[in-house]
């Protein structure tokens, strides 16, 4: 961890720089993106995130060897997802939707993001990027180029 960062209960804050990188991430996909969530998730995890999963996702990771918190569905009971939003308990949220039921899902976790004003990830490139660009963050490679000037390094 860089000098002048401070880390709370749940957020990573760069004082100089003004922004704040979560800690805690929820991670609820479809099940077809488990197996690329899993990375992602492994990801989070070496960089000292605190997981939290859906019961499916979370079944899932357990399976693989990967320690989660598993959080209600909003029909489940309470405390649920939007509970602990609300309670700034989640700072990152990746989902894919899948079927008619996950619709639903869907619909209130990316209201509350957008609500709660919290990152809300819907692609498993995304997600490992977002793991990967954290990690460079903390090591201090933070450069910040154009995609014109990324792709004329490659």
């Amino acid at each position: 961890m860089p000098a002048a960062a401070v880390e709370s209960s749940n957020v990573y804050t760069v004082p100089a720089a003004e922004y704040q990188l979560p800690v805690t991430v929820l991670i609820t996909v479809n099940k077809n993106d488990r197996p690329q969530a899993l990375e992602a998730a492994r990801e989070f995890h070496k960089l000292g995130f605190r997981i939290l999963t859906t019961e499916g996702c979370g079944r899932y990771f357990a399976e693989q060897g990967l320690n989660v918190e598993t959080v209600l569905k909003v029909y489940q009971g309470r405390p649920n997802i939007i509970d602990r939003i609300k309670n700034n308990e989640i700072n990152l949220i990746i989902n894919t939707p899948a079927g008619r039921q996950s619709e639903h899902d869907d619909s209130y976790i990316r209201k509350a993001a957008v609500h709660y004003k919290l990152p809300y990830i819907t692609t498993m490139a995304a997600a490992v990027a977002t793991a990967k660009g954290i990690q460079a963050e903390r090591l201090g490679k933070n450069e910040v180029k154009s995609l014109q000037e990324y792709h004329r390094g490659l």
